[in-house]
């Protein structure tokens, strides 16, 4: 305890052993021990006492798409980073697109990380890209320390990143699995999509039929299928449909390496409260009805979901018109994350402890962010602390990200975020911020 530089202090601190008063020691950005609520501060050491609010391991998101270099107009390194921060993440991993250039070879990897650089006010670590045509470059990415790939099984919305077939995910998959690497995977199939009725117009309903849960199922079915084939690492990204889970759960079983996130979006919003014309709520695969939300719920209790993370997709305003068919799809959510989950989440009889596991410990075990996602010795003194009693009621204007469009406008949350530590230096505090202290991350070999 000599060396201790800060220790951190609060009645409720939740750690892997359970949420108890507790004492946290840092030294040179590391956690150094949990110790009882009572120990002693060290002589030079600056005391931090948060009382009764909740000391808790930074969010670790691994699903946010940036858009910078390329798309800067819609987010960005310094706005994503920031509402990051103010919502109690400490870390999140950049997706291939919707950038220019998309993250599929090394040396786009290298133009993101130079753009990154100055701006990350927290951690940032980036996924590759798998496409019909790069893989080649997907055994030098994983080398350069991507921490996995992301593939789409049906159209992506952007042209420079195309989707793969069943024949070109074949490849790919047996390529990444050569080497130990992980695939994620936005899964829907393209035939059913296409199948589905197309409407278009300003009815939710409308739009809730043009992607139905079918496409998703049979997706998920073949990408199993493919991951059991050849023994390959696969995650399921962004799931919505809870008529999939019966065969997740059964992959599992069976020894397949699958595992699955789910959304903020998913978990607090239904299809029957969107309003038509208001395509802030439009994503893909859709915001479905609360009966199928109860599923998801289910599934996270149990742990077939293993993750929640926000798939943060900005766009300008502009982009979200009033025509379901044509609006960008993508909600975002860095922000509001943590208080959306917490606020449903307690609802449903859920603790603290349990929304830590989904949106920091498991996204870290996904991403093998081994000095992430808990407080314990040895992990970065990464903290968010947590009032959860308190409440507020969205606000755009008060929102960090470049486009302040949000589908959780004047909703009442739970949960405010009053600091946000990064290996052990406040980086937010009451609406104000440090320069950018965060750094690039790459995969441990």
């Amino acid at each position: 305890m000599s060396e201790t530089e800060l220790v951190l202090r609060s009645t409720r601190v939740i750690t892997p052993e359970g949420t108890r008063a507790a004492t946290v020691a840092v030294a040179r950005g590391t956690i150094t021990a949990v110790l009882p609520y009572d120990a002693p501060v060290p002589e030079g050491a600056r005391l931090e006492d948060f009382g009764d609010d909740v000391l808790l391991p930074g969010l670790v998101d691994t699903h946010v798409h940036v858009n910078d270099p390329g798309r800067t107009e819609w987010e960005g390194f310094w706005t994503a980073t920031r509402a990051a921060a103010a919502g109690g993440i400490t870390t999140l991993v950049d997706m291939p697109l919707n950038s220019l250039p998309p993250t599929t070879t090394v040396d786009h990897l290298r133009v993101k990380q130079d753009v990154a650089r100055p701006k990350a006010h927290i951690d940032v670590g980036f996924w590759g890209g798998a496409l019909p045509d790069n893989v080649k470059d997907l055994r030098p990415l994983h080398e350069a320390g991507v921490f996995g790939f992301k593939a789409f099984l049906s159209p992506s919305g952007v042209d420079e990143f195309p989707h793969l077939d069943q024949e070109q995910l074949a490849r790919s998959l047996a390529e990444i699995a050569g080497f130990g690497g992980l695939l994620i995977v936005h899964a829907e199939d393209p035939h059913h999509l296409a199948a589905a009725p197309q409407q278009g117009g300003p009815k939710y309903a409308h739009f809730l039929a043009s992607r139905p849960r079918d496409a998703e199922d049979t997706a998920i079915a073949a990408l199993v299928a493919q991951a059991r084939r050849l023994d390959a690492r696969v995650h399921i990204l962004h799931l919505s449909s809870g008529d999939a889970l019966p065969l997740i759960r059964a992959a599992r079983a069976e020894g397949v390496r699958v595992t699955v996130e789910t959304c903020p979006h998913y978990l607090t919003l239904t299809a029957e409260e969107v309003p038509d014309g208001a395509s802030e709520f439009k994503c893909c695969p859709p915001i479905r009805e609360a009966a199928n939300q109860d599923l998801l719920w289910q599934a996270l209790a149990d742990g077939t979901i293993d993750c929640v993370v926000t798939d943060h997709s900005p766009s300008t305003a502009d982009l979200k018109t009033d025509d379901f068919a044509t609006a960008w799809g993508g909600i975002s959510g860095l922000q509001l994350s943590l208080a959306a989950v917490w606020t449903a989440a307690r609802e449903r009889g859920h603790s603290l402890a349990d929304v830590v596991r989904w949106m920091s410990t498991r996204t870290s075990e996904l991403a093998g962010l081994d000095r992430k996602g808990a407080i314990e010795a040895g992990r970065d003194a990464d903290f968010a602390v947590l009032a959860p009693d308190e409440t507020f009621t969205v606000d755009p204007a008060a929102l960090q990200h470049r486009n302040r469009v949000t589908a959780y406008a004047g909703r009442t949350l739970s949960g405010v975020v009053k600091s946000t530590w990064l290996r052990g230096t406040r980086i937010y505090a009451d609406g104000e911020f440090t320069d950018p202290q965060g750094q690039l991350l790459t995969r441990t070999p």
